[in-house]
């Protein structure tokens, strides 16, 4: 029943900008902390930004700082990630994860491809 459906992924130019979506259903979003992952082909899965149940903190990879905000909407139930200026070292399957205490729910994931 939990599900969590990214959107927003596709390609782009480098130095372009995307902005992915994040829809959760079936828990209460707003008790949950939200954070983006990514995985390239080959590499490990990395954090790249977490933002709090209430969102007013915020916590970033170094690798995307100053480019990335993550935000959320908690009446669409809905966590953002804003990505600009993006580079081709961007590209990989962004997931969403949804945390808190004893529970820890994943997205399908959405692909962001950037190249020229």
């Amino acid at each position: 029943q939990v599900q969590l459906v990214e959107s927003g992924g596709g390609l782009v130019q480098p130095g372009g900008s995307l902005r992915l979506s994040c829809a959760a259903s079936g828990f209460t979003f707003s008790s949950y902390a939200m954070s983006w992952y990514r995985q390239a082909p080959g590499k490990e899965r990395e954090l790249v930004a977490t933002i709090a149940r209430g969102g007013g903190n915020t916590n970033y990879a170094d690798s995307v700082k100053g480019r990335f905000t993550i935000s959320r909407d908690n009446v669409k139930n809905t966590v953002y990630l804003q990505m600009n200026s993006l580079k081709p070292e961007d590209t990989a399957v962004y997931s969403c994860n949804a945390w808190k205490l004893g529970h820890n729910y994943w997205g399908q994931g959405t692909q962001v491809t950037v190249s020229s």
